[in-house]
């Protein structure tokens, strides 16, 4: 099951179709949806997550916690829709781009995959563009 909780203003227009989307990512990984909570926040929210949780204070687009069970995906989801605003001027891209690179993003950490090294934000990179290329507007 997919969740969507807002602790700011904004709301997605669509949530089964972003339901829908997240849910071909995972499959498409070759897992299995478990309980996924996303929650929308804005800068504040998820620094004070940040700084509880992670011992880090600054500011953060995602932050993810992953209670996956073998190939079952489980987690929480955290997004600053501000730094998500913020990115999509600095990276010259809309929001909405921005915003399915990091719902796509938490859930392909769930999947196993990281980014701290070089190679491995490569490769991060690279299925974030594939998984967003799978997002289809209705019309």
């Amino acid at each position: 099951m997919i969740n969507f909780n807002y602790e700011s203003d904004f709301t997605l227009e669509n949530e089964s179709q972003f339901e829908a989307w997240i849910q071909q990512i995972i499959l498409s990984e070759h897992k299995s949806e478990g309980e996924i909570n996303y929650i929308f926040c804005d800068d504040e929210y998820l620094l004070e997550i940040n700084r509880k949780y992670l011992n880090h204070d600054y500011y953060t687009d995602i932050i993810s916690f992953d209670y996956s069970v073998a190939n079952e995906l489980h987690g929480d989801i955290f997004i600053s829709t501000e730094r998500v605003a913020e990115n999509s001027l600095t990276y010259n891209v809309s929001f909405q781009h921005e915003l399915l690179r990091v719902m796509a993003h938490g859930i392909l950490h769930y999947c196993g995959y990281k980014d701290k090294s070089d190679d491995d934000s490569r490769l991060m990179r690279d299925k974030e563009d594939e998984k967003i290329s799978m997002f289809h507007v209705e019309q």
